[in-house]
This record gives C-alpha cells, sequence and structure tokens, in this order.
C-alpha cells in the first residue's frame, strides 16, 4: 500500500495540481458556505506546498452539475473563503481547462482555483483528453481528496498517466495509514463495530472484517435480518428478507466472531419519546429501535479490551431520543479508550460529533463512501492511481 506522499516530492519551483475536496455545503442561490470544514482539512497539504517554495493549482467538484456550467455550483465563493485561511490571495479561474486558465498559471507561493471539474461531462467520464488537459498544467500531481478515491474521474485517475508523479496529500496520507494498517496489520485485539439500517449496504465490509478483525459486533436495523435468520421473532422491526439466508451464511462463516444483539429498545412507533420497553424477545406490533442495556455493556467490554476499534454505523436511531442511548454510550466508550479507534465517516461521525467527542478519536475518516470500500477490501481508483514508493 506504500504511495508517494506529498513529503516524498522536490516541489521548489514545481507546479503542482492538487485535487481536493471542496464539495461544501451552500446556500442563498450558491453564494454562502454553511460548513467550511472540507476547506480546512486540506490546509495542511497547500500551505505545505507553498512553503517548499510551489505554486498551487487546485481542483475540485462541487455538487452534481451533469456536465454543464451552473452558477449555483461556481467555486467562486470558495476561493474567498480561502484566500481568508491562506491569508494570501487566491486567483479563481474561468474554467478548469483550456487558455484562458493556462494564462493565469500561478509561479511559486502563488495559488489558482479552477472551476467546477464536474461542468465538464468529460471529468466523470473519465476522459482522456480532457484528462491529459488538466495534466498539461501542472510539473506534479497530488490527491488530497479521500472522499472522491473511489471514483475513476479524469481528476482522479485518468490525468495521473499523464503526470511523472503522482502522491497523497497529508489528508490522505492519514487515511491510507490508519484504514491501511487497521485492515492489514492492526495490534490485536481488533474489534469492528458495524451498524446502520441495511445488511445489503454493508455486506462486503463484514465478509472483509471476519478476515481481519477478532471480533465483529453487529448493531442498528441490519441486526434483525440476522435475528430472522436464526428464528428469532423480529416484529414489525426492519428486515432485508431477500437477505435473511446471506445473514445465515455469514453466521454459519463467522461463528463466535459474529456479536448480535441479545436485548432490544422497542416501541410500537418510529417517533422521538415514544413509549418503549427493554426486551430480550421483540414482542409482535413493536419494532426494535436501539440495542438494550445488556447488549451495550457486553459491546462495552470488547470496546474496554480491543487495541484497534473500527466503526461504522450506529445501534440504533440515535437521531431520535430516547433511542439514541446504545449508540452515544459506545461512542463514550470509544472515545474513552486507550485503542487505535477509527470511526468511518457518515452516520457514526455524526454520532462521535453530536457527542462531542471528534478530537478523542484516533481517526474520523473524511471519505464515507471510499472508506466503505476501503473497509470493503476494494482497492479505490484514486489510490491505486498514485505512484509507488
Amino acid at each position: 500500500m506504500a504511495k508517494l506522499s506529498v513529503r516524498d516530492l522536490s516541489l521548489a519551483g514545481k507546479r503542482v495540481f492538487i485535487r481536493v475536496d471542496f464539495n461544501v455545503p451552500l446556500t442563498n442561490g450558491g453564494q454562502e458556505i454553511t460548513s467550511d470544514k472540507r476547506i480546512r482539512a486540506s490546509l495542511p497539504t497547500i500551505q505545505y506546498c507553498l512553503e517548499q517554495g510551489a505554486g498551487v493549482v487546485l481542483a475540485s467538484h462541487l455538487g452534481r452539475p451533469k456536465g454543464k456550467p451552473n452558477a449555483e455550483m461556481s467555486l467562486a465563493p470558495i476561493a474567498v473563503r480561502l484566500a481568508e485561511l491562506l491569508k494570501r490571495p487566491v486567483t479563481m479561474a474561468p474554467d478548469c481547462v483550456g487558455a484562458s486558465v493556462e494564462k493565469l498559471l500561478p509561479g511559486p507561493g502563488e495559488v489558482l482555483l479552477l472551476e467546477n471539474l464536474r461542468f465538464h461531462a468529460e471529468e466523470e467520464a473519465n476522459d482522456a483528453g480532457f484528462s491529459k488537459q488538466l495534466a498539461a498544467l501542472c510539473d506534479l500531481y497530488v490527491n488530497d481528496a479521500f472522499g472522491s478515491a473511489h471514483r475513476a474521474h479524469a481528476s482522479t485517475e485518468g490525468m495521473v498517466a499523464f503526470c511523472t508523479q503522482a502522491a497523497a496529500g497529508l489528508l490522505m496520507d492519514k487515511e491510507l495509514e490508519y484504514l491501511g494498517k487497521a485492515t492489514t496489520n492492526p495490534d490485536r485485539p481488533c474489534i469492528a463495530i458495524i451498524g446502520g439500517a441495511k445488511v445489503s449496504d454493508k455486506i462486503e465490509v463484514i465478509v472483509n472484517l471476519l478476515k481481519v478483525c477478532d471480533r465483529v459486533l453487529i448493531g442498528g436495523a441490519m441486526a434483525y435480518t440476522f435475528l430472522r435468520a436464526l428464528g428469532q421473532p423480529t416484529g414489525k422491526s426492519l428486515v432485508e428478507e431477500d437477505k435473511i439466508q446471506l445473514a445465515k451464511d455469514l453466521m454459519a462463516e463467522a461463528g463466535p466472531k459474529l456479536m448480535l444483539p441479545t436485548d432490544h429498545a422497542v416501541s410500537e412507533k418510529f417517533e422521538a419519546n415514544a413509549p418503549f420497553q427493554v426486551v430480550n424477545t421483540i414482542p409482535d406490533g413493536t419494532m426494535a429501535l436501539d440495542i438494550g442495556p445488556a447488549t451495550l455493556a457486553a459491546y462495552v467490554a470488547e470496546v474496554n479490551a480491543a487495541k484497534t476499534i473500527i466503526w461504522n454505523g450506529p445501534m440504533g436511531v440515535f437521531e431520535m431520543p430516547p433511542f439514541d442511548v446504545g449508540t452515544m454510550s459506545l461512542a463514550r466508550a470509544v472515545a474513552a479508550s486507550s485503542a487505535i479507534s477509527i470511526v468511518g465517516g457518515g452516520d457514526s461521525e455524526k454520532a462521535i460529533k453530536t457527542a462531542g467527542l471528534s478530537d478523542q478519536i484516533s481517526h474520523v475518516s473524511t471519505g464515507g463512501g471510499a472508506s466503505l470500500e476501503f473497509l470493503s477490501g476494494i482497492e479505490l481508483p484514486g489510490v491505486a492511481a498514485l505512484t509507488d514508493k
């Protein structure tokens, strides 16, 4: 997995193309940024390249403009915010390729932000001609957009073939370091906590992590497909009928490695503050909306004994009290643990953030879909394309 890092590149006097993830939420017709988290996440790599004497060309997609320019998805507001954060001018290009862009190419210490890559359909089509045009803007390529690394697009994979060297940015580096170690050579015991609504979304993750982990703890609505496969009643709980046989096969293969909830918080209604009871067997007419206290205690014991913890997906309907208890209690246990803890994007990240525990986790992944594919053992095109060390 050892790929070149931006730290391995000789940057002085070079022009560096950095693929960043500036796909930020905008409001007011695309004029106002509501969260600059992704812009801030890219700053260490940008600043490092500038300090080393490089000129920086930044490129990102934003939204889904369907291959045509759309003023509401322009990166212009991002150029303004980035200039404030970097405390230096950022030139906004009128496009991402062509003569108008080539006239603006940055010298050492200068920053150029290209317009939305997806204003060209060739970006998502991974078109070779478009890839070549992007590569013509730089001497060296750096990918710092882990969240887009599972897509084989022109800016994440195609253009790399036309660049002399392609390296991981500091953010990408960190993702590869943590996720790579956890899925190949983790400190043991290594446990995975897998939650969420559907088994079908996480089959490959469960299969792959069963090979690596000493225990896989299942929570969330997907648990009820497994319990149905064991012949247990599940009431009105969410069950994927067409995945029951698959759940049986997974359990047969996993044996005692796979842990399932033994008690449940159930309610007749799917709504916040609905009356609930804790049961071992789910009664007809009720649905399980969270793990129960005995399950939580068993899962916390596994967390406390672990040296590596991989977490992807909540234990219940964590957006809705009182069914957030399992997820939030487990989040606190993971945060308090001395183990290496990796939280994989999406709802798990939201839960950790809601609990105010983000800074107590070893690594919170920046890529929901990308981290899921990585944990599934799938090679990411944007990572595979980088130069080997």
